[in-house]
């Protein structure tokens, strides 16, 4: 009988000790083990590694001793990973027992996708989706598929996607070293889509996999949609993704959608008081310039896609009306 693949499945934590102890059982009753379990502790105040030293012992730890933000822990990950395939989770989920193996199945069977996301419910309203898969929007932006629609199975065909969501993914490790980290200059939000263009453009799509379910506790890492931090950081990170990944002739075809997105999105957070935030984003995105441009010239010189390609795969998944 063959070997299984290995995997390493990899855990962010950021003061989660309550999380991990939900995380940490589902991972350690799942129908294709993990070959080891590697919690990377991002500068945790509380008490999360006495908890994995005490309770956990054959968990790995990788400690750093101050948040360095979820890209650069990611990478911290991964570069700790043993494994053929690399599972990215972060803290705040529970997975169904077959949740692994499903997914590494459609690898298996798909040896071009890099990557594959799962079909992510609501931790506390199950019959809602949290997301099917990261898609990309006319407007320019990465989205959720499905997020919050209630789940009647309108996502239960396996396909391409634009990317899985960082936090409840599986790559392979070979394709994770070819496209390189993520970027740690995003330090939270997007990074994973990033990755997932780059992934794209170097010819490895990643696959929506629906019998892979896991639950996620919207909010419980980052304080939700109301962190003025993470709120700039949302904004800033989406016009990243534009300049290091986006064919001109794309942005200029979708300018229409791309500027309703960008003057809505602050219209919105002006009504709910966070119009500071976004427009600190924005600044900071201009500063960030010098460091994303010669980014995208090196994405673009060793892309394999075509940019007419490139740009039907930026469709994938996406069932916009």
């Amino acid at each position: 009988m063959p070997a299984l693949p290995t995997v390493s499945a990899v855990v962010l934590n950021y003061d989660g000790r309550e999380l991990l102890g939900v995380i940490l059982p589902s991972l350690a009753t799942q129908t294709h083990p993990a070959s080891e379990i590697v919690v990377v502790d991002n500068g945790s105040r509380d008490d999360s590694l006495q908890y994995l030293a005490r309770q956990w012992p054959s968990v790995r730890v990788v400690a750093i001793a101050e948040n360095v933000g979820v890209a650069a822990a990611l990478n911290r990950g991964v570069a700790s990973a043993g494994g053929e395939y690399v599972a990215l989770l972060n803290n705040d989920l529970e997975l169904d027992p077959c949740w692994l193996a499903e997914l590494v199945s459609a690898l298996e069977r798909t040896p071009q996708a890099g990557a594959a996301a799962c079909r992510l419910r609501n931790y506390y309203r199950r019959e809602e989706l949290d997301g099917a898969g990261d898609v990309f929007t006319r407007g320019g932006a990465g989205t959720k598929r499905g997020h919050r629609e209630r789940d009647r199975d309108q996502y239960g065909v396996e396909e391409e996607v634009v990317a899985p969501t960082g936090g409840a993914g599986l790559y392979r490790a070979r394709v994770l070293a070819e496209v390189g980290p993520f970027d740690e200059s995003f330090f939270a939000y997007f990074e994973d889509l990033d990755w997932g263009l780059r992934a794209l453009q170097a010819g490895y799509p990643s696959l929506y996999v629906p019998s892979a379910i896991g639950y996620h506790m919207e909010g419980r890492t980052t304080g939700g949609t109301r962190n003025p931090t993470y709120h700039a950081l949302q904004w800033r990170n989406t016009l990243g993704v534009m300049v290091k990944n986006l064919p001109g002739r794309w942005v200029a075809r979708n300018a229409q959608w791309i500027l309703r997105h960008q003057l809505g999105g602050m219209l919105a957070s002006a009504r709910s008081g966070l119009l500071r935030s976004h427009l600190r984003g924005l600044a900071e995105a201009a500063r960030s310039l010098p460091r994303w441009i010669p980014e995208r010239r090196r994405i673009r010189a060793a892309r394999r896609l075509s940019a007419r390609e490139f740009e039907r795969a930026l469709a994938a998944g996406r069932r916009e009306r």
